[in-house]
């Protein structure tokens, strides 16, 4: 039996779509729709495509409890 190797690279995509956005965030369209509270970045052409940077942020901000936050926090406090 023959082998071969086979090597993938993969770029990843940075502007989403809404609904690969809802797909990046486990969401279906609807629900993403009503709980995200990302804007989406409006391109020349009028496209609307939301940022992965922006949709990791604000799923991290859901978790809570971060430790940029705490060290935010810590920062007023002096």
């Amino acid at each position: 039996m023959a082998s071969a190797t086979l090597q993938l690279n993969i770029i990843p995509k940075r502007m989403l779509t809404k609904a690969e956005a809802a797909h990046h965030c486990g969401r279906p369209v609807k629900r993403f729709e009503v709980e995200c509270g990302v804007a989406p970045v409006r391109f020349p052409n009028g496209d609307l495509r939301f940022d992965v940077k922006d949709l990791d942020a604000w799923l991290d901000s859901l978790k809570g409890g971060s430790s940029s936050d705490a060290d935010d926090i810590v920062s007023r406090l002096a």
